[in-house]
C-alpha cells in the first residue's frame, strides 16, 4: 500500500480523536461517568497512538546509511509495537482501573444528557474517521479478504488505524449503554461495568495488534505464493538450471530483501553467469517492485562437472 495512503487514514484519526477526547473529559467532569473517562482515556491514547504511527512511517522512508545499511523500514514495525502497548497498558489498564474504581466507590451519574451529546458527537466524528480508514484499506487490500489482507500486509499502520476506530466505536455503544441503563436503573454499578468493558475491548485490540506485529519485527519473509513465483521467475532464466534456495526478508512495508542460490548450467562462461544474474534482478524487480536487494549465490558444481 502507498504511504500516502497510510497517512491520509493515520491524519484522519489523529484530527478526530483529539476533537473527540477534548468533548469526553468535559462531560465526564460535568457528570461523573466513569464510562466517559476511560471513554476520554481512549481517545487520549488513540491519538498519541497516530502521532506514533506517523513518526514510524516518517522514519521508515529514511534511506540507508552506514549504520543501517538496509534502511530505517522496520522503524515503523517498531512503533506499531510501541502502539500496541500503550493501548494496551494506557488505554485498556487505566479504563480497567477507573471502571473498579468506580464500582468500589459508586457515585449517581448527573446531567446524563451531556453525555448523550457527546456520545452522539463521538460516534458522528468516529464514524467518520473510520470510513477514511476502511475506504484506504479496501483500496490497499485490492479484493483480497480482510483476515488475509491483515496476515499478508507488511504495512502495519493502516490495518492498525481501522482496529482502533472499530473499537472506539464498540467502545461508543458499550458506554452508551453504561450510561443508559445506570441511569435508567439508578445503578451506578453499570457506569463502572461498562468502563471494565471498555477496558477489555481495548486490551484485545491491542493484543491483535502486537501479535501482528510481533513477526514483521522479528522478519518475516514472502508466503508460499509468491515465494513459488519467485523461483519461477528465477528457473524461467535459459541459463538456470534450478533454484537452490531461496531466503526472503521484508526489511520495510515495501522493502523486501531477496537473498537466492542459484545452479547455472554446465559449460557457461563467467560473462555468461553474469549476464543471468542481471537478467534475474531486472526480471524480480520488474514483476516485483518492492523487490529492494537481489543477492545471487552461484551454485559450485559436482566435480564432474
Amino acid at each position: 500500500m502507498a504511504s500516502g495512503e497510510s497517512k491520509t487514514a493515520v491524519v484522519a484519526a489523529i484530527i478526530g480523536n483529539l476533537v473527540i477526547a477534548a468533548g469526553k473529559f468535559v462531560a465526564a467532569a460535568i457528570t461523573g461517568s466513569s464510562a466517559m473517562i476511560a471513554e476520554g482515556i481512549h481517545s487520549v491514547v488513540d491519538t498519541g497512538n497516530g502521532a506514533l504511527l506517523l513518526l514510524g512511517i516518517k522514519q521508515s522512508a529514511r534511506p540507508a546509511d552506514a549504520d543501517h545499511p538496509f534502511g530505517h523500514g522496520k522503524a515503523l514495525y517498531f512503533w506499531s509495537l510501541i502502539v500496541a502497548m500503550s493501548i494496551f497498558g494506557i488505554g485498556g489498564g487505566m479504563s480497567v482501573y477507573e471502571g473498579i474504581t468506580h464500582m468500589q466507590h459508586p457515585s449517581p451519574l448527573e446531567n446524563p444528557t451531556w453525555n448523550y451529546a457527546v456520545l452522539a458527537f463521538a460516534f458522528v466524528v468516529e464514524a467518520t474517521s473510520f470510513r477514511v480508514a476502511l475506504r484506504e484499506f479496501n483500496k490497499a487490500r485490492k479484493g483480497a479478504r480482510p483476515l488475509e489482507f491483515i496476515r499478508s500486509s507488511k504495512d502495519p499502520s493502516l490495518y492498525t488505524v481501522v482496529f482502533e476506530d472499530a473499537a472506539a466505536l464498540l467502545g461508543l455503544v458499550v458506554a452508551f449503554a453504561g450510561v443508559f441503563f445506570g441511569h435508567l436503573f439508578e445503578n451506578p454499578y453499570f457506569d463502572g461495568a461498562a468502563s471494565i468493558v471498555i477496558g477489555l475491548i481495548l486490551m484485545g485490540v491491542a493484543w491483535l495488534l502486537a501479535a501482528e506485529t510481533r513477526g514483521l519485527l522479528l522478519g518475516e519473509g514472502v508466503d508460499g505464493e509468491l515465494r513459488q513465483k519467485l523461483v519461477e521467475i528465477i528457473e524461467a532464466d535459459d541459463a538456470v538450471v534450478r533454484v537452490t534456495d531461496l531466503l526472503t526478508m521484508y526489511m520495510g512495508p515495501h522493502d523486501l530483501l531477496v537473498n537466492v542460490g542459484v545452479e547455472f548450467r554446465r559449460g557457461v562462461h563467467a560473462e555468461t553467469v553474469h549476464a543471468a544474474i542481471h537478467r534475474i534482478e531486472e526480471r524480480l524487480r520488474a514483476e516485483h517492485p518492492e523487490i529492494r536487494r537481489v543477492y545471487v549465490e552461484v551454485e559450485s558444481l559436482p566435480k564432474d562437472a
